[in-house]
């Protein structure tokens, strides 16, 4: 993606920009030199890269106030960022606009064990907020596979998942309240401590809402207590779509794992040679994970492998010890990196009906021939959250463009039968062309429409979500 070269506008606005920034934020709070903001020239999605104007690190809501403030003022939009690991290019900069990261921002507030909540600030990663209750026995359920490093603040932006989002739910169904920087300054306070708010549902607006009304700062988060135990079982299969069909099998059955999670061949064999997590070189395998008792569990899992055997699996293996459970996911959660380290890849993230598996897996290995390039599958098969990841070649012309076009017949398919563009990663930058095929004229109209209540001037993350045309539209009216 071509990004236009700042001129001399933008350079004598970002001289007084500095000049007004320097009054409300310490000196090291601001960065504005070549090779500092490089850092935030893009994320998780390296295809696209722009350099910022400048990047400030608040510390507090207050100053996240006085950023947007002094920004609004002067008509300079403004890119939300946690910790840069979005895979939609949600956070990408504008050559023209500031970046606002909250990385600083990652104190816990408060913990109410009784109330089953804790109050942090948006810029904490999420791993860490199941740390600072660990000691009590109690978790944050949402667990993107990015969760080491990715902040709060970006999986309510992106309303992220993880692979027990199955049971638990998504990062909407763990938020109880947070706190909204408005464009113009304005702090507001959308639910708190409790279920659910009365009147209108904002913080399900604002959950997903991709950095496109507010900037959070602060969120209260639902925490669970420990399950009794835990055991996964690893199932391998012949083919994909006999995989898809065991998972419906699962599901139509009743039982309700907290999680169920699909890698193909080319991402076990990468898998394999990266962690050595001891997967059997099979076509699909699927991890199944069930929590209770000890006797719920032998229960579920009793249900699950006779499922399996229906299937006739390749190998069934139950783990016999929290060894070998932490192998198991070992090899899931470094499915990402393992694919990093031998092709430049691109991950997609579309939703369907778990019904439509069989047929969407092997739909997506005949594309694969026929935009010549390799796919391989890891995602969340329990809840139908699909991760295809596109292996191409950047230093090749042209490859880039024919992953994208493959890519967006992905989605369509997706769309097609029944499912949505994203599940957790976002529109972004990446699907935002794409919205006209989930979303009719109007139905875009209406989404526009809420954005034009919260940040009428536009200002907020540019150039994301909605289709370019409409953006740059609605910015110069």
């Amino acid at each position: 993606m071509d990004m236009p070269i700042p001129d001399a506008t933008i350079l004598a606005q970002k001289a007084q920009l500095v000049g007004r920034l320097q009054q409300v934020l310490p000196a090291d709070a601001i960065i504005t030199d070549k090779i500092g903001t490089r850092a935030y020239e893009c994320d998780a999605l390296t295809a696209y890269k722009c350099p910022p104007m400048l990047v400030v690190l608040p510390s507090s809501t207050q100053e996240v106030s006085d950023i947007l403030r002094i920004c609004h003022e002067m008509g300079v939009p403004v890119v939300p960022r946690g910790s840069g690991t979005s895979l939609a290019g949600g956070a990408l900069p504008t050559a023209d606009c500031v970046v606002l990261g909250v990385a600083r921002m990652n104190r816990v507030l408060e913990t109410d064990y009784d109330n089953r909540l804790i109050r942090v600030e948006a810029g904490r990663t999420n791993l860490s907020v199941s740390g600072a209750v660990a000691k009590r026995d109690f978790f944050y359920a949402p667990d993107p596979s990015s969760q080491l490093a990715c902040a709060i603040a970006g999986n309510i932006a992106m309303n992220s998942g993880g692979a027990h989002c199955l049971k638990y739910g998504v990062t909407t169904n763990n938020l109880l309240g947070v706190t909204l920087v408005l464009m113009d300054g304005t702090v507001t306070q959308i639910g708190g401590g409790y279920l659910d708010a009365g009147g209108l549902d904002l913080l399900g607006v604002i959950c997903g809402s991709e950095g496109q009304l507010g900037v959070v700062t602060e969120a209260t988060l639902r925490i669970l207590p420990k399950p009794e135990g835990a055991r996964p079982v690893l199932i391998g299969f012949d083919s994909n779509e006999v995989a898809g069909a065991c998972v419906n099998d699962i599901i139509r059955a009743g039982v309700l794992p907290v999680a169920i999670e699909f890698m193909d061949r080319p991402c076990i064999e990468a898998t394999e040679a990266f962690a050595k997590a001891g997967y059997p070189m099979c076509e699909a395998l699927l991890i199944v994970e069930v929590e209770g008792s000890v006797a719920e569990i032998d229960a579920q899992l009793k249900v699950i492998k006779a499922i399996a055997a229906g299937h006739d699996p390749v190998e069934v293996r139950e783990a016999a010890d929290e060894d070998e459970a932490a192998r198991i996911w070992l090899g899931r959660k470094s499915a990402f990196g393992a694919m990093g380290q031998i092709n430049d890849y691109m991950c997609l993230d579309g939703t369907i009906p778990i019904t439509e598996l069989p047929f969407v897996l092997r739909r997506i290995g005949e594309m694969s021939q026929e935009f010549g390039l390799d796919v391989a599958n890891v995602f969340h098969a329990g809840d139908g959250n699909m991760h295809p990841l596109i292996l191409f070649d950047a230093n090749k012309p042209g490859d880039l463009e024919i992953c994208e076009a493959f890519g967006a017949e992905i989605l369509k398919l997706c769309v097609e039968v029944g499912g949505c563009l994203t599940g957790e990663h976002g529109v972004g930058v990446e699907k935002r062309d794409l919205m006209v095929f989930q979303y009719s004229k109007a139905d875009l109209e209406v989404q526009m429409g809420v954005k034009d209540v919260f940040d009428p001037g536009w200002l907020l993350n540019p150039a994301k979500v909605f289709p370019l045309a409409a953006t740059e539209g609605r910015r110069g009216s």
